[in-house]
């Protein structure tokens, strides 16, 4: 399952952007989560997506990668099995906070999606 910040517009259209890509995985909102069951605190929730599977917790790129791998169309399982490899984490985990840093100045994007100056 994937968690978004429902009160992130920019969150909100990544995540229609995800289903339209034909991704399976169900997703809910932070807000609607019982976070603390999956491990999840308030804040780790929303300064990232996360993705849980088997007890697990994938959080920023690797939780992107791992809904990706849940598509119905090959090529974009492709692109989270190349997301998530060793060979672009490198790139994959800066790109997705700056991502995160910034997605109140990307399209969708409101103040209500700005990340706290601590986190």
């Amino acid at each position: 399952m994937l968690i978004y910040d429902a009160d992130c517009g920019f969150c909100q259209r990544s995540l229609r952007v995800m289903i339209r890509l034909g991704t399976t995985c169900g997703y809910q909102s932070a807000q609607e989560s019982d976070l603390p069951s999956l491990g999840l605190s308030e804040e780790m929730a929303l300064e990232a997506a996360w993705f849980v599977a088997d007890g697990r917790l994938h959080r920023g790129h690797d939780a992107i990668a791992m809904a990706l791998r849940t598509s119905k169309y090959g090529v974009v399982r492709l692109a989270g099995h190349g997301i998530g490899s060793r060979l672009l984490r490198p790139v994959a985990g800066p790109a997705y906070a700056w991502v995160a840093a910034h997605r109140h100045q990307l399209p969708g994007g409101t103040a209500a999606c700005e990340m706290p100056r601590n986190a």
